[in-house]
């Protein structure tokens, strides 16, 4: 009876032993998984940091060429594009180009525009502005819907700009008129400018 008894005590402390041998073997795996998800982690954070450097890389070399085939004017790129479109195919284009039709801020950005225009495209040239009141009318705003408050509207004429009504809500700038606006049927064709904000 003793033995067995001292069978049954060795047995017990033999799987108590083996017990406390086997915990430290997994601490010491669960830390490696631990680490090793923290390691995948940090080399997905590094890859996804390269590829947005690589991205933003990209739009500066392509920002770069336009500028280099347009001009650049107060913190932006223009680019002029000759081939007459309706207004929503010329915004589409510019808007696929990584840019917007022309809106001028300001008299001289509107004066530097309308250089621009002249010497690309020709001294009579019309081209869309990135300016309408197509969602109320006589409410002019630019092509993020936002309130346009430069405006340059020919006055000089009878009727004065912009006259056309709901039936003319795209606005188009005239070289010939020294950079003068008025509004048209959007579904004439003109030439544009496409504007690239500069990173």
């Amino acid at each position: 009876m003793e033995l067995r008894v001292a069978c049954l005590l060795i047995g017990m402390l033999l799987i108590q032993g083996s017990d406390q041998q086997s915990t430290p073997r997994k601490k010491p795996q669960l830390k490696k998984d631990v680490q090793s998800n923290t390691a995948i982690e940090e080399l997905q954070k590094q890859i996804n940091d390269i590829v947005a450097d690589m991205n933003l890389l990209k739009e500066r070399q392509a920002l770069q060429t336009v500028c280099l085939k347009g001009k650049k004017i107060h913190g932006k790129c223009f680019l002029a594009e000759s081939q007459q479109k309706s207004y929503h195919t010329a915004s589409e284009d510019c808007i696929a180009k990584g840019g917007t039709l022309s809106a001028p801020l300001s008299s001289l950005e509107n004066e530097q525009l309308v250089q621009y225009v002249r010497e690309s495209l020709g001294t009579d040239a019309r081209v869309w502005l990135g300016v309408n009141d197509m969602l109320s009318e006589g409410v002019w705003v630019d092509l993020t819907g936002s309130a346009v408050r430069f405006k340059n509207w020919e006055t000089s004429t009878r009727p004065a700009q912009p006259d056309g009504g709901s039936t003319e809500n795209c606005a188009v700038l005239s070289a010939l008129s020294g950079g003068k606006w008025s509004d048209e049927s959007c579904r004439a064709e003109r030439a544009s400018v496409c504007e690239f904000k500069i990173v």
